[in-house]
């Protein structure tokens, strides 16, 4: 009986270790997870900031228009003066 009782306790501490062992790497897989889905979520945060940013330096399109307009009249009145200058010649 002490053999088969030794045997036992000694299985029974393996495997007993081995329950340790595992749960032990599962906790700290566990804690990893959690500090990977809290970067995610950082990251995240930071390319939304980064998006409003870019997308907020665009120029706008209706403010495009009045500066080509604006730019198309100042050519068209440059161009006046120069035929009147060339009618007078």
């Amino acid at each position: 009986m002490p053999e088969q009782f030794m045997s036992q306790t000694m299985i029974n501490a393996i495997i007993g270790g081995f329950a340790a062992a595992v749960a032990f790497i599962l906790r700290v897989i566990w804690e990893g997870l959690r500090e990977l889905q809290k970067a995610d979520v950082d990251l995240t945060a930071k390319i939304s900031e980064i998006q409003l940013l870019v997308a907020g330096n665009y120029v706008k399109k209706d403010e495009l228009d009045a500066v080509i307009k604006a730019l198309f009249t100042k050519l068209d009145k440059i161009e006046d003066k120069l035929d009147k200058k060339v009618d007078r010649g």
